[in-house]
């Protein structure tokens, strides 16, 4: 036990001095090695480390980071904002709107929050105070519709979570779906709320962009989910091959539309290259991290508590989201998803509950974490972004926090809300 807490304090210390998270969790890794007596196992770290790394499913991830780079590059981006003032602008808070729909058109395509953040901040805020909403509020919508983005597939985090937990990833993504509607659903509900109590802009009188033109350049760029979700849950297409097919379709938007040049190409694949090292250094830190905890026999001892004391079935999965929830406000998400969700999950299972909807609800609930105090990540990136002030924006933003977490429960009290398409579509 004070292992552990060294261990964490560690984590936390470094990281609050601005170490990467990954070098935080290295160190912290190989301090707890010397603290167990365990230094002979790291000769298997080499091992270890590419055991967790070599994994089909994991192959995915870089094209669908390298699909939204080029959708920011290429036109997509604004042709899907374009069609989503089409549709919405009009209303009551249309802007707020059409923020949290373009997010939804977003993730279809890129399964990432951070490209939804990078894509919207600079887009959406300005206008929408240019419009007459107060800019952190701004800031605040398209950081909580970000959270859209790892849910509905194709979801980089989904991608992951399958690669770690063996869980397959085409039953995760349409697993996804319904739970990403809702998120949108509660989002709007939000948004309308916020529009009559502070009297937001929006009404008839909006000018909206022109109809077919919008349509031209909007419904390409809307197809592509359509193509690569159907394409997975169908079969015709592995989640790579559904990555390769949106970079593909991303490029042939782009330059057809003449809005990509090579150079353009040239930095998307850089970006995705940074970011998928950093990532694959993340999840080599923690494989050293839960190999010593399997040494340890970890596992078997936080079975045996949990069996102690007599919590089980959905009282369990309310624990692990409790769990996930605190974790999300302190860690990155990809601490829970490589050490923490390989210790609770598999009890879960055990007692009952469904890998796929355990997976769905994990995900959900690290996704909202990028939006939660003291250390929301999307919360940061936005605030960066548009120079607002960090807890100007968590205030604005712990509405959309409610909502999206009523959802959450919502998920975890009636699974087959996210299960009923897998089961519809023969995924389980």
């Amino acid at each position: 036990m004070l292992t552990a807490i060294i261990v964490i304090a560690v984590v936390v210390i470094l990281a609050a001095l601005g170490v990467s998270l990954a070098y935080a969790l290295g160190a912290a890794a190989i301090l707890a090695y010397v603290l167990t007596d365990s230094l002979p196992f790291l000769a298997a770290a080499p091992q270890r480390i590419f055991s967790q790394l070599d994994v089909f499913a994991i192959m995915a991830m870089p094209l669908f980071i390298l699909a939204g780079e080029l959708m920011n590059r290429s036109g997509i981006t604004r042709s899907l904002i374009d069609l989503a003032l089409l549709l919405l602008s009009r209303l009551p808070g249309g802007l707020g709107h059409v923020n949290i729909l373009t997010s939804v058109f977003f993730a279809g395509i890129s399964g990432s929050a951070t490209a939804d953040i990078a894509a919207m901040s600079n887009t959406f805020v300005p206008q929408m105070e240019k419009r007459g909403y107060d800019r952190q509020y701004a800031g605040a919508v398209t950081a909580a519709s970000s959270v859209i983005g790892p849910i509905i597939p194709p979801s980089i985090i989904l991608i992951l979570y399958g690669a770690i937990m063996a869980t397959d990833v085409a039953a995760l993504f349409a697993a996804g779906v319904v739970p990403g509607l809702l998120l949108a659903g509660a989002l709007f509900a939000t948004n309308a709320w916020y529009a009559k109590k502070e009297g937001h802009p929006g009404g008839a009188d909006d000018v909206r962009p022109p109809l077919w033109p919008t349509l031209r350049r909007g419904l390409p760029a809307l197809l592509l989910p359509v193509i690569i979700l159907g394409g997975i849950v169908f079969g015709v297409v592995t989640p790579i091959e559904a990555g390769a097919l949106a970079c593909l379709a991303a490029g042939v938007i782009g330059f057809a539309g003449r809005e990509l040049r090579w150079r353009a190409v040239l930095g998307a694949m850089q970006r995705t290259a940074t970011l998928t090292g950093s990532i694959f250094m993340i999840i080599a830190s923690a494989s050293l991290l839960s190999y010593l905890i399997v040494l340890h026999q970890v596992p078997d001892d936080l079975a045996r508590f949990v069996s102690t004391i007599h919590v089980e079935g959905i009282w369990f999965v309310l624990v692990i989201m409790l769990t996930f929830l605190l974790l999300g406000m302190g860690f990155d998400f990809m601490l829970g998803l490589t050490v923490v969700a390989p210790l609770l999950v598999p009890i879960a299972v055990s007692q009952g509950a469904d890998p796929v909807a355990m997976g769905l609800l994990i995900c959900l609930n690290l996704a909202i974490g990028l939006i939660t105090p003291p250390l929301g990540g999307a919360i940061m990136m936005v605030a960066t972004i548009t120079g607002d002030g960090y807890w100007g924006l968590c205030r604005r933003v712990l509405p959309f926090v409610a909502a999206e977490l009523v959802v959450l429960l919502i998920i975890a009290l009636f699974p087959e809300l996210s299960l009923a398409l897998p089961r519809a579509l023969g995924l389980l």
